[in-house]
């Protein structure tokens, strides 16, 4: 575990100056546009709901622009990563937008000691985070050490049948990848990353795992959360099988045809108990 997320952060530290200077990441809009919010915060507003003086934290935060949007939003921010190349970009978008954020570098997985426990009454995990982790249930431990009790978890996250699927078919749905939890990860090595840039990586191997989302709700019942809402989608914000997608107005990737077929991605929320 602790040889892929060294090779994992490797490979985050190298995209994260890619990510910042990238028009997909709106860091100047960001900049110039103090009411602008993430596509994926937006996605997320009628669920989320009004979380104006909430004490929040944004676990696998990347360089801070969902986290930013939390902030605009209300929230009393924390954002924490294992990139330390993450953080200096997510640091230096606060510090241009005026945005008190604090930001940790610690693995998710250390979540609790990094950060006060009990202390949080929002955590919030966006998209593309989960399959970096390779057993769902350390995360689910942190996420309810973190909250108070009667906090919340938000997560939205890509579907595991969506990851199971083959990416590279670019007519039709294929079942290549494990949908359950498994021990050895997936390796990839690819040279490039998901936004607008000409250059390539060096750190180009990542290791990543699925998790089925039976898997997701039974870590969090087994650590004292309550499971108040699951909800599944149709769309995700990237273009998650190339060929087959069309993106939407609101950012949002869907299949050209057959939506019906597959869920792109889920919200959970859930809430501490004990």
């Amino acid at each position: 575990m602790d040889k892929s997320f060294t090779i994992n952060r490797a490979n985050w530290d190298e995209r994260a100056d890619l990510h910042a200077a990238s028009p997909d990441y709106q860091a100047e809009i960001f900049a110039s546009d103090p009411a602008h919010l993430s596509g994926v915060v937006r996605f997320d507003l009628p669920r989320l709901g009004n979380i104006a003086g909430l004490r929040a934290v944004h676990l696998q935060c990347h360089i801070g622009t969902d986290t930013l949007s939390l902030a605009r939003l209300g929230a009393q921010m924390s954002g924490l990563d294992f990139s330390p190349a993450s953080l200096a970009q997510a640091s230096r978008l606060a510090q241009r937008c005026g945005a008190a954020i604090e930001y940790v570098e610690a693995s998710v997985y250390d979540a609790a000691t990094a950060l006060p426990p009990a202390s949080f009454d929002l955590v919030y995990t966006s998209i593309g985070a989960l399959n970096w982790l390779p057993r769902i249930d350390d995360w689910a431990r942190n996420v309810a050490a973190l909250l108070k009790p009667g906090g919340r978890l938000f997560l939205r996250e890509g579907h595991p049948l969506l990851f199971a699927l083959d990416e590279e078919r670019s007519n039709e749905l294929v079942l290549r990848h494990p949908y359950f939890e498994h021990a050895e990860p997936t390796v990839w090595d690819d040279d490039s990353t998901y936004v607008q840039t000409e250059r390539t990586l060096t750190a180009s191997v990542t290791h990543e795992w699925n998790h089925g989302l039976g898997e997701i709700v039974s870590a969090l019942l087994h650590h004292g959360l309550e499971i108040s809402g699951l909800e599944e989608h149709d769309c995700i914000p990237w273009e998650a099988l190339p060929g087959q997608m069309v993106l939407g107005d609101d950012e949002e990737w869907r299949l050209r045809s057959g939506r019906e077929r597959v869920p792109l991605s889920y919200t959970l929320q859930a809430i501490r108990t004990r």
